[in-house]
């Protein structure tokens, strides 16, 4: 009989039945991932989960899209999902790079209260699909939404492994030795003997996942940059302004411009270490307030179809 209603409602609610078992999958691998942080060994289960996972999101985007008739990312259901969607490809394309229990115990907790916010807290009138106001009737919509979306994706990721850099090997000094861009660049000292030049070097915990916070972040910024210069674009076309400023067009720019300093210290002024990790470790309250915040105002023009409106 439990099979029978699941497969029913499968049927007549795909959308929200592929929600709800993606959070359960979640607070499954949730356990899992703090498991082998704490015993530091990687594992296959929780990988297998997370492309699952990725794989049912994916599934449900179809549905919806195949139900609304556009793209889903209309509203903060879907695009919650959406979020969860590229966290998790991020979680899965730095575990190639670098093989570390870190990563998915930093990475699931937030897909499981992303999709626990979708499932428990929004109303239930958001996770409906809708007719799109005029506004939102343009091409713009998939080009511009998706790309935000996919940048506050890279630079939650990227804050989330400068928040550990902070702590794991924290009783010892930080010097990166990587180039930051993975190309092998590398400091030069005086202490350094022909041996060492020959020999591979080994790089601390650290010093890999600041690399990867380096990359997530760059990647994040480039995103965000496209995304500010395609919703100008949109507006100018909808409203007749390039910029309106205001509150979600203003923390996107706020957003921008900390990274853009962040990148700024990290490149041009040499920070290494702690520091900008403590720098970019903040910008997850700067993302969180611009993604999530400023929809609790219920003003501006991007309040349709989300807290309010």
């Amino acid at each position: 009989m439990m099979l029978y209603n699941l497969f029913k409602n499968l049927i007549y609610d795909p959308v929200s039945v592929l929600g709800l078992l993606v959070f359960y999958i979640l607070l499954v691998n949730f356990p899992i991932s703090l498991g082998n942080f704490f015993t530091k060994k990687s594992s296959f289960i929780v990988k297998f989960l997370t492309i699952l996972v990725n794989f049912i999101i994916t599934l449900q985007l179809i549905f919806r899209w195949s139900i609304s008739g556009h793209f889903p990312i209309s509203n903060l259901y879907e695009s919650l999902y959406f979020l969860t969607w590229g966290i998790t490809l991020g979680q899965l394309l730095l575990e190639r790079e670098y093989q570390t229990p870190i990563i998915p115990s930093l990475a699931i907790p937030i897909e499981l209260l992303t999709v626990a916010f979708a499932c428990f807290v929004l109303p239930d009138e958001l996770k409906l699909s809708s007719n799109l106001v005029p506004a939102l009737r343009s091409s713009w919509l998939v080009m511009h939404v998706s790309v935000v979306m996919l940048s506050y994706a890279a630079l939650i990721i990227g804050s989330l492994l400068s928040a550990s850099v902070l702590f794991v090997n924290k009783n010892k000094p930080l010097q990166i030795r990587s180039s930051s861009t993975g190309i092998g660049g590398l400091k030069m000292s005086k202490n350094y003997s022909l041996n060492d030049l020959v020999n591979p070097i080994e790089f601390s915990h650290s010093e890999e996942l600041d690399t990867l916070s380096y990359r997530s972040i760059l990647i994040g910024f480039v995103l965000l940059t496209l995304g500010l210069i395609s919703g100008a674009v949109w507006a100018n076309e909808a409203w007749g302004t390039w910029w309106s400023w205001d509150p979600k067009e203003t923390w996107a720019f706020i957003s921008w411009l900390f990274y853009a300093a962040y990148l700024h210290m990290r490149i041009s002024k040499g920070w290494q270490g702690r520091r900008p990790a403590l720098l970019a470790t903040t910008g997850f309250l700067i993302v969180l307030i611009c993604y999530l915040g400023v929809n609790f105002l219920g003003i501006g023009l991007h309040s349709y179809g989300w807290i309010f409106g």
